[in-house]
């Protein structure tokens, strides 16, 4: 009886030490920018400037010294509701020609432009009606998207006009402990094509990775880590596993007790 007591304690221990082992992780799945020694100075030439794609939402606001001269290069709803307050200004959609129906001048096709190329573009177009406008303009839709194993995912409004792959994830709270920090997957869409890119943001070489900057509507989404994987194993096998393990408790008690 003895013996057969030790066995299912050393049997149990095993089981322990088994289950312990597969849940441990290590500091390389965790830590960002591995390689990166203490007071390393690194400079990226990465660059990276945002370009307008189909379905864009833009804002464009032409003012000059005489605003009566740049009121109809202005989109305007009308006035407000109840006839009261200031005209709301309309933005622009950009079609699937890749164009903009701008008042007076017509289409202008923006598409793959930054916004200071758009500038200058509408500066040329301006110029037989303004003398020196000054155009600002702003992406209404700059949004990106954070799923997976993050504490927060979901969909975040980018006020800038610029934000990386690390700042998405903070906004998102950061990755879970369950989260897969070496295959980082972005997302792109090129006006219809998906293009999939990956980034390991455990080397510093992740700084100048074409997607260390995201664009307009990218999706990033943080895998599963062998942790997780292994957790939605033993979580769907759970309830065999009980059965199991109560089959054999119950044989042991008997076989213990008869003995």
């Amino acid at each position: 009886m003895n013996t057969l007591k030790t066995k299912f304690n050393h049997y149990g221990l095993v089981v322990f030490l088994g289950v312990l082992i597969a849940s441990c992780g290590s500091k390389k799945d965790v830590v960002y920018f591995q390689d990166a020694a203490d007071y390393e100075t690194i400079v990226s030439d990465n660059t990276h400037t945002n370009t307008f794609k189909v379905d864009d939402v833009i804002g464009i606001n032409v003012s000059t010294l005489d605003p009566l001269a740049s009121t109809p290069f202005n989109l305007f709803s009308g006035t407000q509701e109840g006839g009261f307050g200031r005209p709301q200004q309309l933005d622009y959609i950009v079609d699937k020609n890749g164009e903009i129906d701008f008042p007076v001048v017509g289409n202008i096709k923006i598409v793959g432009l930054t916004p200071e190329e758009t500038k200058d573009l509408l500066k040329q177009e301006l110029q037989p009606y303004l003398k020196d406008p000054i155009i600002n303009i702003r992406l209404r839709n700059f949004t990106v998207t954070v799923l997976g194993q993050v504490n927060r995912p979901g969909t975040y409004q980018v006020n800038g006009e610029q934000i990386t792959v690390l700042e998405a994830i903070g906004l998102a709270n950061d990755l879970n402990i369950k989260g897969k920090r070496d295959n980082v997957l972005v997302i792109r869409d090129f006006n219809g094509t998906k293009v999939y890119t990956r980034i390991d943001l455990t080397k510093k070489s992740a700084l100048n990775s074409p997607v260390y900057y995201l664009t307009q509507n990218d999706v990033v989404y943080i895998e599963p880590n062998q942790s997780a994987v292994t957790q939605s194993t033993l979580d769907n096998r759970a309830g065999l596993t009980v059965s199991i393990a109560s089959l054999i408790i119950t044989t042991a008690v008997i076989i213990l007790t008869r003995n």
